[in-house]
């Protein structure tokens, strides 16, 4: 670790977004040449950045190793290697969603757990991510060797409707399990198993059996993302966001021009779930600063100041996606386009499942390209020197 950041406990925190996630990889890719020295001590990762915090902690390599191979994978992805895209199993899957659709309750009921299949998702994890019967001996390792603090992956119990957040420590670490409404934290091996649920967007992709119960995307009552950061003991959080800030005139600018496609709904909900709950809770995190600052030490009650720095994209990566809707394989494109993808200004739903390589790859340059023109501020955050890296 860098010798500014001895003695600060850094987390690093992957937010949600599918597809999206993409562009957290060339933000890293860029800070890991930046800042080789720089390895966060805690790795948080909600939805598809669930994927990334676990290559990440599972990966034995220098940081800048680590990131390298993560980016070589998104730059390879394909969509045929998330889920099942051919014509006949998507038309036999839709098939079952409508005889479940339409029959009453029956208990003949064809059973679809998703709209897709992602077995090759789990059988590519299962390889990229070193897994041995599941299980990622790799975070266990870097946690022995004191590379890494805590892991922590997230997830929501369709159970109990709750956020579970499960934790995988070091042995010195003496984490706490916390507990809050609608939120509790669960110490585990992390294991496939946890990064395919905390991945798993409600309907579209089946739900993931975890100790007995079923558990789907965290992001879906992850009412607190810098929560699990926080309760983990960081005083500084990098939180790389998948959210484009629009400007007022932006906000306005309506997407459609007539009633409102299946698409744009989705999209909209999809975003509120997965997407504005950062800024809200880094809102808060800002008045529980000012508010730990006007107390004396003696009177904060174990409160303390966490610094806050979140990274976002410069473009809307939904109208990005729209450049390479006519990318998709034909039989999911004319599944989609039934939902009316073609029919909004911003496909705010396609973005979080275009798997496509071109669209994949261009949110990685993009996030290099954002991590460049934010390099100062990064450094004064990060306490250390840039690199020679050239602007």
């Amino acid at each position: 670790m860098d010798d500014a950041a001895t003695g600060s406990r850094l987390a690093l925190i992957l937010s949600g977004g599918g597809a999206r996630a993409a562009y957290q990889v060339g933000f890293l890719s860029y800070l890991s040449k930046e800042f080789p020295k720089i390895v966060p001590p805690i790795l948080t990762g909600v939805s598809a950045g669930a994927v990334n915090a676990a290559f990440l902690a599972a990966h034995e390599e220098p940081f800048p190793a680590r990131v390298a191979g993560l980016r070589r994978l998104w730059m390879d992805l394909e969509m045929s290697d998330v889920f099942r895209v051919d014509a006949r199993h998507l038309a036999w899957q839709v098939s079952r969603w409508g005889a479940q659709l339409v029959s009453g309750g029956s208990r003949r009921q064809t059973g679809v757990q998703g709209l897709v299949d992602t077995e090759p998702l789990r059988q590519l994890l299962h390889r990229v991510l070193n897994a041995e019967g599941g299980r990622l001996p790799g975070i266990a390792r870097n946690l022995e060797s004191g590379v890494h603090d805590a892991v922590a992956l997230t997830t929501t119990s369709y159970a109990t409707g709750r956020s579970v957040t499960w934790v995988q420590a070091s042995e010195g670490s003496h984490i706490q399990a916390w507990e809050r409404a609608h939120r509790r934290s669960v110490t585990a091996a992390l294991s496939v198993e946890h990064v395919m649920a905390s991945a798993a967007l409600p309907l579209f992709v089946p739900a993931v059996r975890l100790d007995r119960s079923w558990y789907g995307d965290g992001g879906i009552r992850l009412t607190a993302p810098l929560s699990p950061a926080v309760h983990l003991g960081a005083d500084r959080i990098l939180a790389i966001s998948t959210r484009y800030m629009r400007s007022p005139e932006e906000a306005e600018a309506s997407a459609i021009d007539g009633y409102p496609p299946p698409a744009q709904v989705a999209g909209v909900l999809l975003n509120a779930i997965f997407l504005d709950l950062l800024d809200g809770d880094a809102l808060r995190l800002e008045r529980i600063n000012e508010l730990v600052d006007a107390l004396p030490r003696e009177r904060r009650n174990g409160m303390r100041h966490v610094e806050l720095l979140i990274l976002r994209p410069s473009l809307d990566l939904g109208l990005l996606a729209s450049e390479y809707e006519i990318d998709l394989p034909r039989a999911f494109r004319f599944l989609v386009r039934g939902l009316g993808t073609h029919q909004t200004r911003s496909a705010d739903m396609l973005s979080l499942i275009l798997f496509q390589p071109g669209y994949l790859r261009r949110l990685v340059a993009l996030g290099e390209t954002d991590a460049r023109a934010r390099r100062e501020e990064i450094a004064q955050f990060l306490g250390a020197r840039p690199s020679t890296v050239p602007l």
